[in-house]
């Protein structure tokens, strides 16, 4: 996992292509009991033959029929021509290697840190990508890079990944009868990963379209995509998860599957076995650039959703309510008193936002949405994010013990993101830390009215995570005011706490076992 990566998999010139995914209504076949297996009516009537009387018979209640590898070739047949090939040319850009230009990375991380891969979405690597000489001189070389789409509606719209066709200059889309054209981008959202492109055709083939959360986690998955740019490729797998929340991608429950997907099949579709596209093949997890058996599609009810906000506005708005979240896991949820960890617990609040206006609070966790149950944290972004500005969310939350209900208005998204000394530290056995009060100072320079700084880490804090330097805003949702307070606090405190820790700049819970 440290050396591995997580990819976009678009191949800019030689190497980046993006993927895509055709699928065909495969057929599940069940194979037939052999004849010596099979018990006839007249064996059943008499318990002296031997196929009544053999032991472990396959045929018994218990035993489980056995499934061959369904046939797509039906599905890729009649859904493979509403596939695309897109091609997609970029103005130069002067670059150390004079190629394209690879992904920005979060600040302070190199490539020695073990997440570094996958934020590193496989855009392209200077001097790598066929299209300049990598000689470093810093001219100006247009660039190309190869993807996938597919047609969803008759009259030339398509559906295609952001990545591949950011910054291009000009798309060309082939369809699988060798036509050609020249197509629009009618928008792009990054956010989502997700692009509509109009070419002026009709009576195209189209796909169809169907509903993501039928799917299962072990059901056949079809890709039908242009991997290193050979068109109109086939490939299955199974779905191995669904909402899989991916680092960086703030928006979108990915569908999990094992699919073979390469650089090239990039937004291309992601058919169930009746023919449905369920998903738009987005990402690969990889040591190599290349298929290792984790590929990440876009549930294609959130894309349709982009689809109609790109071709009405251009543009697509989001919601939100300012809050910063987490995962519920076990241990945070003994510490909140939560029957079973469920939900999306609030570390943070804008002060800006939403939510700061309304009655909602850090620890609080957040069980629902309008009535719609929140089971994992990676829900709820998409929830509200759905949500028009203007909106009233009613939030079902965990607070003291109880469940409670908030209102919050949500506003627009902007998607533009927005050590010390310790020498009169107290030390807390139970917790292994070493604190001390915030100056008035510091506590200006932090933006918080309240805490106490970690000077020293260890035992059962520096084993969940607790570093020198945090800032200890509250245990189990009380806000922490003074080293006895604290001390006063612990002494109380079950096994299990929650420490509200702010870290540059950050909040984030911090369950710690002091069992």
């Amino acid at each position: 996992m440290r050396t591995s990566k997580l990819t976009r998999t678009l191949v800019a010139s030689a190497v980046l292509v993006a993927l895509t995914g055709g699928y065909v209504a495969g057929r599940q076949h069940w194979q037939a009991p052999l004849a010596s297996e099979m018990v006839t009516d007249a064996n059943a009537a008499n318990p002296a033959t031997p196929a009544a009387n053999a032991p472990n018979t396959p045929n018994t209640p218990n035993a489980a029929p056995r499934m061959l590898v369904p046939d797509f070739s039906q599905l890729a047949e009649q859904y493979g021509p509403a596939v695309v090939n897109i091609s997609v040319t970029h103005d130069g850009k002067p670059s150390a290697g004079g190629g394209a230009t690879a992904m920005p990375m979060p600040p302070g991380m190199d490539q020695n840190d073990p997440l570094f891969q996958f934020f590193r979405h496989f855009y392209g690597a200077p001097g790598n990508d066929g299209g300049g000489d990598g000689s470093g001189d810093g001219s100006s070389v247009p660039t190309r890079s190869l993807g996938s789409g597919f047609i969803v509606s008759s009259d030339g719209y398509i559906l295609t990944n952001a990545h591949v066709v950011d910054d291009a200059s000009q798309v060309t889309v082939k369809l699988t009868d060798k036509r050609e054209y020249k197509a629009k981008v009618v928008g792009s959202d990054k956010a989502s990963d997700v692009a509509l492109l109009k070419i002026a055709a009709t009576n195209l083939p189209t796909v169809k379209i169907g509903d993501p959360s039928k799917s299962k986690a072990g059901e056949w998955v079809v890709a039908i995509g242009s991997p290193y740019g050979f068109d109109n490729t086939v490939t299955a797998g199974i779905v191995s998860a669904k909402a899989r929340a991916l680092p960086d991608e703030n928006y979108t429950p990915f569908i999990q599957t094992d699919v073979p997907v390469n650089p090239g099949n990039s937004g291309g579709p992601l058919f169930n076995l009746n023919g449905e596209v369920i998903g738009i093949n987005s990402m690969i997890y990889s040591r190599t650039g290349g298929f290792q058996g984790l590929s990440f599609a876009i549930p294609i009810d959130m894309a349709m959703k982009v689809k109609a906000q790109l071709q009405q506005y251009g543009k697509v708005s989001r919601g939100r309510i300012g809050v910063t979240i987490q995962e519920v896991n076990q241990s945070l949820a003994k510490s909140f008193g939560l029957p079973k960890p469920t939900g999306a617990l609030v570390s943070s609040i804008d002060k800006n936002g939403p939510a700061a206006k309304s009655d909602l609070k850090p620890g609080d966790v957040i069980l629902a949405v309008n009535g719609t149950t929140i089971e994992d944290s990676v829900q709820l972004p998409e929830k509200i994010a759905d949500m028009r500005p203007g909106q009233k969310a009613t939030l079902t939350v965990w607070r003291n013990g109880a469940k409670q209900d908030v209102s919050v208005s949500v506003a627009a998204l902007n998607e533009k993101k927005d050590v010390a000394s310790a020498d009169d530290s107290a030390t807390h056995g139970r917790l292994g830390l070493a604190v001390r009060e915030l100056s008035p100072d510091e506590k200006r320079a932090a933006q918080v009215t309240h805490g106490l700084l970690v000077a020293r880490a260890s035992g059962p804090a520096e084993q969940a995570g607790v570093q020198p330097g945090d800032i200890i805003l509250s245990l189990n949702g009380t806000p922490v005011t003074s080293a006895s307070q604290l001390s006063d606090k612990l002494k109380k405190a079950g096994n299990n706490v929650a420490l509200l820790v702010q870290r540059d700049g950050q909040q984030i819970f911090i369950p710690v076992d002091l069992g």
